[in-house]
């Protein structure tokens, strides 16, 4: 115990010990009984176990701290006490606060010991940490002070660095603000995103021509064609397929892991849902209807007599449109750009990660990674739930 403070100096009080129902009232009755003012107070509970800090400006007239001394001990926990000096007035400027949120299949000390020394590396000050997952050590969000002279940009691309180091778990860095807890709607792609495969793969190869509509698509990932020009021609080579192929296809799409979970809870919380694909029309209905998503936006493929023309009807959904798309969903929605979350993982995705609040590279190349607001590459979809500041324990009571 520390030595007795100066009555006018505000003091930290900490109790520790087994954790039982009443603790707090009994003390603080009694600061409220001696006038004493309460400045702070934090409070957590680990398997059971009492942590209590109270900040407190003792009066004058009554040895408050004596008597506390006195009941901690009836209450069978340890309490100390330590004197603070009054805050000076801020000469510098205040740190950033952000929100750094890991999630693993299993987190253990190896993960988060390499998390917490790249924070140390970037001089950010860990200021809570908070178990998010529920039944095991799978998931926690880390608060942190990041000093004024500090770039955040730096910080996550050496989280990022870190997670694809690993592929064992996800980081990512958000600045804690208003908006981070409060997002209204979520926009998706959906081949190899909401979905495990890219349509246009499946056509192709029930036609014969996968490996013509390979070549087109790896040159226009080399920048030899814009989107729109090697969407056309892959359409075109599937000219004369039997329309029910595409509709067999829709009927059957492997979701990906999470993505059930993720759009029961976002509709659940009230969250608008929308995909917006550069894929085909059919699957994104079909989709829309089995998830329950609100809206989907994609490429139309005529059919004349059955059979698939090879030509797209409408404007091409590539990166611009895209984009257009989620300003005008939210403008619809009267949702502002900060609070909608962005979820894609190709090159024609870069555009709408950028215009919304939070850009999220699911499973992607490096090079949308590393522009994206953060990634994920370890976990299902579901680990977007986890980025929202949601608990395990929320989780469970929406899903319940």
């Amino acid at each position: 115990m520390s030595d007795s403070p100066n009555p006018q100096d505000s003091v930290l009080i900490t109790v520790t010990g087994k954790d039982h129902p009443g603790i707090t009232a009994r003390l603080t009755g009694i600061l409220a009984e001696a006038g004493a003012a309460l400045l702070d107070i934090e409070q957590v509970v680990v398997q059971g176990q009492l942590t209590l800090c109270l900040l407190v400006r003792p009066p004058e007239t009554r040895d408050v701290l004596k008597e506390l001394l006195f009941v901690a001990r009836e209450l069978g926990v340890s309490l100390d006490f330590q004197p603070v000096a009054a805050p000076k007035a801020p000469t510098a400027a205040v740190p950033g606060r952000y929100v750094v949120t890991v999630v693993g299949r299993s987190l253990g000390a190896r993960e988060l010991h390499a998390v917490t020394e790249r924070l140390a590396r970037h001089a950010a000050n860990i200021e809570r940490v908070h178990r998010l997952s529920e039944a095991e050590l799978g998931s926690v969000e880390i608060h942190i002070a990041l000093p004024p002279e500090r770039e955040p940009e730096a910080l996550k691309r050496s989280l990022l660095e870190l997670s694809m180091s690993t592929n064992a778990f996800d980081v990512a860095l958000q600045r804690e603000s208003l908006y981070r807890r409060s997002k209204r709607l979520v926009v998706m792609d959906m081949d190899s995103t909401l979905i495990r495969i890219e349509v246009i793969d499946e056509l192709a190869r029930a036609h014969g021509v996968g490996e013509q509509v390979a070549r087109i698509t790896e040159r226009a990932m080399h920048g030899e064609m814009d989107y729109d020009e090697s969407l056309r021609q892959r359409v075109s080579l599937l000219k004369g397929l039997d329309a029910k192929v595409l509709h067999d296809i829709a009927a059957h799409l492997p979701l990906t892991e999470g993505a059930e979970t993720l759009i029961r809870v976002l509709k659940r919380l009230g969250y608008r849902t929308a995909i917006l694909s550069g894929g085909f029309s059919v699957a994104a209905e079909a989709l829309k209807a089995r998830l329950g998503i609100d809206q989907a936006h994609s490429n139309m493929l005529e059919e004349v007599d059955g059979k698939l023309t090879g030509r797209t009807l409408g404007p091409i959904v590539n990166a611009r449109r895209k984009a257009e798309l989620l300003e005008s969903i939210a403008q619809a929605e009267g949702i502002l750009l900060d609070q909608v979350i962005a979820v894609g993982d190709g090159a024609n995705d870069l555009l709408m990660l950028e215009r919304a609040g939070l850009g999220i590279a699911f499973r992607a190349k490096p090079k949308l990674r590393q522009a994206a607001d953060t990634s994920i590459s370890a976990g299902g979809l579901d680990t977007i739930l986890y980025l929202l500041g949601l608990s395990g324990r929320e989780l469970q009571e929406v899903l319940g």
